[in-house]
């Protein structure tokens, strides 16, 4: 498979594209940490509360929900929900040979909205701004899925 390498530009598009996707949903999980660090608390198993080195004064209190911690929390799963579809649909995309513009719009498209998406979260901002900016995400979904479904019924 000659198209599957870096010096396509098509790949090296969707491999950056993935790459950032990658980075930032694994970069949740350590956000969640420093959150939970953070508050002192936010924690979810109980042997979380025992005395350490990273917790030398720990109560029962620290296994209460905290919002800061469940935010980002909830952002993850939000990633988690999303990234694999967004993996599978843009890597199918782009062995359809789509042009170069389009492809690079789509999918940093993609990354862009899910970038907003994470800052309008992390910031409180309303359900509308959250879901005005996942909805071009998944337009940008559903769209690279009906291209490729479209250029294999064709095949």
């Amino acid at each position: 498979m000659d198209k599957l390498n870096l010096q396509n530009p098509l790949f090296a598009t969707y491999v950056i594209a993935a790459t950032l996707m990658i980075l930032k949903a694994v970069s949740m999980s350590w956000l969640t940490v420093a959150r939970m660090m953070q508050v002192k608390g936010g924690f979810r198993s109980p042997e979380d509360t025992r005395k350490t080195l990273f917790n030398p004064s720990p109560s029962p209190q620290q296994l209460e929900p905290d919002e800061r911690v469940e935010r980002v929390r909830r952002i993850q799963l939000n990633d988690l929900e999303s990234l694999p579809f967004f993996l599978v649909a843009g890597f199918l995309f782009i062995l359809t040979q789509p042009s170069l513009l389009l492809a690079r719009w789509l999918l940093y498209g993609y990354v862009v909205s899910r970038i907003l998406h994470f800052a309008a979260y992390l910031t409180a901002r309303t359900h509308d701004t959250r879901a005005n900016l996942w909805t071009v995400g998944s337009l940008i979904l559903l769209f690279m899925t009906c291209w490729t479904l479209v250029a294999a019924l064709r095949a």
